[in-house]
């Protein structure tokens, strides 16, 4: 008995992979970020860029589906791109990778914008594991940072127990910061696109937020938190 001709296997077609835009200025850091998701079936990396501008002249080529950025660049602060990009790609997903204490400026990179927040420090399968959730549709955070979220927004956190520098708003954090790494009132100026007169407005207020005696008080006290990088602020 002749047996029936076998039916040629279908082609299966290869799953889309979601593009990832890259933002830092470390070309080392980008190259590791890139060899990580490029191996990935389901992602790739669709462009680089090493500072903001960059990334816009990016963006005008093509959109891609997630950004990962960097907080720390030349020629814009961090979380005035984080804005500008919510403000030009309203439902761009953006998730934040950087050096810098989760605990001092992932609430603000998630009011500024992203959907997620993860420290370099955490590992490749834990990038992996952010940027994919960030891609359905989910915010990402570390499981110590959303239980002290939700601690914040619970009704049982006592009234006035935030720190003076999570009280400073987001441009009088950005003031304070390079303040404390010893830049001047018109480095400041220049680099936050200010005049010199606004930002002696913002050291006004900081002054006044953190109950500091004068500009000599302000400058120890920034440079010592930069240097320190507590946690708790």
């Amino acid at each position: 008995m002749k047996r029936p001709a076998e039916t040629p296997p279908k082609d299966v077609p290869a799953p889309v992979r979601k593009r990832v835009l890259l933002v830092d200025d470390h070309p080392f850091m980008r190259a590791g970020l890139r060899q990580l998701i490029d191996r990935q079936p389901d992602l790739m990396v669709s462009g680089e860029a090493g500072n903001p501008a960059e990334a816009f002249q990016q963006l005008a080529r093509g959109v891609p589906d997630l950004i990962l950025t960097d907080l720390t660049m030349p020629g814009r602060g961090g979380l005035e791109f984080l804005r500008d990009l919510r403000a030009a790609h309203e439902r761009m997903p953006i998730l934040v990778v950087s050096m810098h204490d989760e605990g001092v400026y992932a609430e603000r990179a998630l009011r500024a914008g992203a959907r997620g927040y993860i420290m370099k420090e955490a590992g490749g399968e834990n990038l992996l594991a952010a940027i994919r959730r960030v891609l359905d549709g989910e915010v990402y955070v570390s499981a110590r940072m959303s239980a002290r979220i939700l601690d914040a927004l619970s009704a049982g956190r006592p009234r006035g127990s935030r720190s003076p520098i999570e009280q400073l708003t987001d441009r009088e954090f950005e003031v304070f910061q390079l303040i404390g790494l010893g830049k001047s009132t018109r480095e400041i100026a220049a680099e936050l696109h200010l005049s010199p007169k606004t930002v002696d407005v913002h050291r006004a207020h900081i002054k006044e937020k953190l109950g500091l005696r004068d500009v000599t008080a302000l400058i120890r006290h920034a440079v010592r938190w930069v240097e320190t990088r507590p946690e708790g602020e």
